[in-house]
């Protein structure tokens, strides 16, 4: 007998080419512990008045209704707490993604939108950003016992193959000019939207290569004459410098500093610089914070790159007890004495100062004589220098001054004023050490957590001005992320 084949499977089709009406409860699209609802609950906290002031539509009168500031705030802020930075992902996502759909209640946002309102008030968000500082600092989030300083470098909008020497910037930018000027008017009758586009595209790029050749000029004021010729500023995002990165490379960015509170990791303090360097940064960071909750920091930890005998005193001078790393100047001085030529053998180390004759001799038996002293704040340096015949007629030139023609071997002595030698002092005790290495767990964390966290690790947007406004929003999110972490979770499930 002949064996039945096997019955077809039957099973349901996938139609994904149909179009269905279906019933959505928004508020089921997220639980009721989802952290875009406690954004919401936060944002409802704020005053928010300075945004509503700037908006033109009104009841009865003409125009279409503005979003809400607090949805766009909200919007935003929840973006940046799940590492999304880009305005047209963020409007993609409102259309797609339950949390995005449920702050907005369904309704798309443009991009544009987006784009604009993320830096278009700076000093409403400012606003915004002390009072969710307030927030925190009344339930108990933040003392300003003890605060962090650090910074650190987040790559600009611009590539590095987009930076100009001079010659190059005012060759494209002639051409850039007599592009506008062959488009003509793009208003007269007969000209569409594209080619109106294309012309404003043309201004654009017309308006930052003279940006660039503005930035050229304080770009050289920071170099040596030798180098200055050599200097380049980007004709992508004028206002952004070469920075060297963590791996050893360099890149176009900017340097974000940020002050954080020690008791529970908050953000005080954000500030952006176009300088690869701390030791300016400082006394303008404690002053952020003052500002930020009307009081100063009663200790300011940081590393070397802040630890300088100005720091100190002006540290010393707002009443802020400071915790750092002292600089060692021994290799700077090395390297020095080595593009010198100068042996080992005679490095200033190896020089014998007479503190009773005020001079110093030299490995060979030579005198360097006093000369004159500079007062810097927070130290004096004093300066010898030998006979420059005991130099000449020395068998050790070669190896101690080899770049003298004329001159003798030269030395700068450094003294410390007090205030410096006692914070030297004060930083080789336990305490003070035990203090210092919680600055890496505290401070290194915030930066840590905007670039990985909060997807900062590229700035969306150009120049100085609207790139702080973005590392603020990205600050906003940390700091709020926290309060969902270490508050509102609580509370929500003690319901």
């Amino acid at each position: 007998m002949e064996k039945e084949n096997n019955p077809k499977v039957r099973v349901k089709p996938i139609n994904r080419e149909q179009t269905m009406l279906r019933s959505v409860d928004v508020e089921e699209l997220i639980p009721a512990d989802h952290s875009a609802r406690a954004i919401w609950e936060l944002t409802g906290k704020l005053d928010l008045s300075r945004y509503y002031s700037k908006i033109e539509s009104v009841d009865g009168g003409a125009g279409r209704a503005a979003f809400d500031p607090r949805l766009l705030i909200s919007v935003w802020i929840y973006a940046y707490s799940e590492g999304e930075g880009s305005a047209r992902e963020v409007s993609r996502l409102c259309e797609t993604e339950p949390a995005y759909q449920w702050l907005t209640g369904l309704e798309g946002i443009n991009h544009h939108t987006l784009s604009d309102f993320r830096v278009a008030h700076e000093m409403e968000l400012d606003h915004i950003f002390i009072q969710v500082l307030g927030v925190l600092s009344a339930e108990g989030l933040v003392e300003l016992k003890r605060v962090m300083q650090d910074g650190t470098k987040i790559r600009a909008n611009a590539g590095g193959d987009g930076f100009r020497r001079e010659g190059r910037i005012q060759e494209h930018l002639r051409l850039a000019q007599e592009q506008v000027k062959a488009m003509g008017d793009p208003r007269q009758e007969g000209r569409g939207k594209a080619e109106s586009s294309r012309k404003r595209a043309a201004q654009e790029w017309v308006s930052r290569l003279q940006r660039a050749q503005k930035e050229l000029e304080k770009i050289r004021e920071t170099k040596k004459p030798s180098e200055a010729k050599g200097a380049r500023a980007s004709t992508t995002d004028p206002e952004a410098r070469i920075m060297k990165n963590a791996d050893g490379g360099y890149i176009p960015a900017y340097t974000v500093q940020i002050t954080t509170d020690s008791k529970e990791g908050v953000i005080v303090g954000v500030g952006v610089t176009q300088s690869a360097s701390d030791y300016e940064e400082l006394a303008r960071a404690v002053d952020r914070v003052e500002a930020n909750l009307g009081k100063k920091p009663d200790q300011v930890v940081a590393d070397g790159g802040y630890t300088s005998a100005k720091n100190i005193v002006m540290m010393k001078e707002k009443g802020v007890d400071f915790i750092g790393s002292p600089p060692d100047h021994t290799g700077s001085m090395e390297g020095q004495m080595r593009r010198r030529g100068v042996d080992p053998g005679f490095y200033p180390d190896r020089f014998q100062y007479d503190g009773d004759g005020n001079r110093f001799i030299c490995p060979a038996g030579k005198i360097l004589k006093y000369e004159a002293s500079v007062k810097e704040e927070g130290y004096t340096t004093h300066d010898y220098r030998a006979a420059s015949l005991d130099c000449l007629a020395c068998p050790f030139k070669l190896k101690c001054c080899p770049g003298n023609a004329v001159k003798g071997r030269s030395l700068r002595r450094r003294e410390d004023d007090a205030e410096v030698v006692a914070f030297k002092q004060r930083m080789w005790t336990e305490e003070a050490k035990a203090v210092y290495k919680q600055r890496g767990g505290v401070a290194e964390f915030s930066n840590l957590w905007i670039k990985a966290k909060n997807g900062l690790r590229q700035f969306h947007v150009r120049g100085v001005i609207k790139v702080r406004m973005e590392a603020m929003w990205a600050a906003l999110a940390c700091n709020i992320q926290q309060w969902i972490r270490l508050r509102w979770k609580l509370r929500m499930a003690s319901i």
